[in-house]
């Protein structure tokens, strides 16, 4: 870790934990996660939220690495809030997450306005680092460290559906991937921690939780203990049953699988638990073997389909959704139509697409045959239309069935309408009925016949 004096006067300028934080989070759900937590430190210590970013007293950008404009988005945010800091030497200015830990001590030096940088697996010792920047000190907090358990702080923003953490970093050498050096090595946490977090979640009266890793099916093959057959004693699978019998707990969704990992077990699982939603997030990357191998990814398209075959051998209505990556290096036109064609066979639900963007210190970001950009703005505007066809497809077998729907809140556009999502994590706009007397809560399950259905939302009505 490292720490840097400051003057005397910034010293004395900096030695409160009250006033007003905001944060703003880039990336994944992990990150949203992560937020939550540092949100809950920051009132903790005595900090309230603030009701606009350029009044806040601390201000903290919790960052992502994974494609370029992200990164370019928050130095640009970084830009405006170093202005403000000249005018107000008091706030206090912090980068967290995956761009931090990548950068280090060269964003200190690029933002010299900055007073802390912490990497991800810092997000449990906020409080600390604070307390050093309170002392005058400018803090670069970067190295690896043992995740420390803090189940009790999080300010969560839903009073109704709780992100879990489950597994922390990550082991994998995806070729155009930086997660495992910005988020270090997988952690498990062990099953009576995260099944506490859960009760706790049940305690508060949250109904639907979703357990979070980076690479969730691998979790716990760094924790001791074998079974008779071989195998690790604590598995995804044997998470599930162990959290299962929480009650409170409706819903239990999961996020997000490798198919590497991904086995009948887990699906069988899947199926005889009554909690576990019928909804898969499965990224696959590619459909095509050659660029899957280059990516270092660890399986082939015939074992990806097998897996979708499985599940829906079972839950043949189960949701699928995916990511997939478009003009990665050397990528040719039938190997990016491979991918088309593997949209096309499965049906999806939803795939959350990116183009090609070479991140530091990732393999394929040296590689001598990236494409242009041209290639990849009309490759990925190419499959994104294929994207809303195939999920506008899938989605009418919603039509007429009845659904149940999980409420969520007012749909914030028309509050006419309230929103929740179903099983299957469909987005559900229903109708609030005007001729009867219909009282609900957040949290409340109802029945909904649907009657519309757009590529990636529906509305239906109250069916009594």
């Amino acid at each position: 870790m490292l720490t840097k004096t400051k003057s005397d006067e910034k010293k004395t300028q900096k030695n409160s934990t009250t006033g007003s934080y905001w944060i703003t989070t880039f990336g994944c759900q992990m990150n949203k996660a992560d937020s939550e937590r540092m949100a809950g430190t920051l009132e903790k210590m005595g900090y309230t939220r603030a009701d606009n970013e350029l009044n806040a007293d601390l201000v903290l950008y919790n960052t992502c690495t994974i494609r370029d404009n992200a990164e370019q988005k928050v130095y640009s945010f970084l830009g405006r809030q170093a202005k403000r800091k000249h005018k107000t030497p008091s706030l206090k200015l912090v980068v967290a997450g995956c761009l931090a830990q990548q950068e280090g001590e060269s964003l200190l030096r690029r933002v010299p306005e900055l007073d802390l940088v912490m990497g991800p697996q810092h997000v449990n010792n906020l409080e600390n680092l604070l307390g050093k920047v309170d002392l005058g000190n400018q803090v670069a907090a970067t190295e690896e460290t043992f995740i420390s358990e803090d189940i009790t702080s999080a300010r969560r923003e839903s009073s109704i559906c709780g992100w879990v953490n489950i597994i922390y970093g990550c082991n994998e050498r995806c070729s155009y991937c930086v997660v495992p050096s910005v988020r270090g090595k997988e952690q498990s946490r062990y099953p009576n921690a995260i099944k506490s977090e859960i009760q706790k979640l049940a305690d508060d009266n949250f109904k639907e939780i979703t357990l979070l890793g980076q690479n969730i099916d691998a979790y716990g093959r760094d924790l001791p203990g074998t079974t008779k057959e071989g195998r690790k004693e604590n598995t995804l699978t044997d998470l599930l049953y162990y959290i299962h019998d929480v009650k409170g707990i409706r819903r239990i969704r999961f996020a997000t699988s490798h198919p590497r990992y991904f086995s009948k077990r887990l699906i069988q699982a899947c199926y005889e638990l009554d909690k576990v939603c019928e909804h898969f997030h499965i990224p696959f990357q590619s459909g095509n073997d050659e660029i899957l191998k280059q990516m270092s990814r660890g399986y082939s398209i015939k074992k990806y389909k097998n897996i979708i075959e499985n599940i829906r051998s079972l839950m043949p209505d189960a949701s699928i959704t995916a990511d997939a990556i478009v003009a990665f290096p050397g990528e040719t036109e039938q190997q990016y139509q491979d991918t088309l064609k593997l949209i096309s066979e499965i049906g999806f639900d939803q795939v959350n697409t990116a183009a090609y963007s070479p991140r530091p210190n990732t393999p394929a970001a040296v590689w001598t045959n990236q494409l242009s950009e041209e290639v990849k703005k009309a490759r990925l505007q190419e499959i994104n239309d294929l994207v809303e066809k195939t999920a506008r497809s899938r989605n009418q077998r919603y039509i007429n069935n009845i659904e149940s729907v999980l409420i969520e809140g007012l749909n914030p556009k028309n509050s006419s309408q309230i929103m929740g999502r179903t099983r299957t994590n469909r987005l559900t706009f229903v109708e609030i009925p005007k001729n009867i007397n219909f009282n609900f809560s957040l949290g409340d399950e109802i029945n909904v016949r649907i009657n519309e259905a757009r590529p990636f939302s529906l509305t239906g009505e109250l069916s009594l």
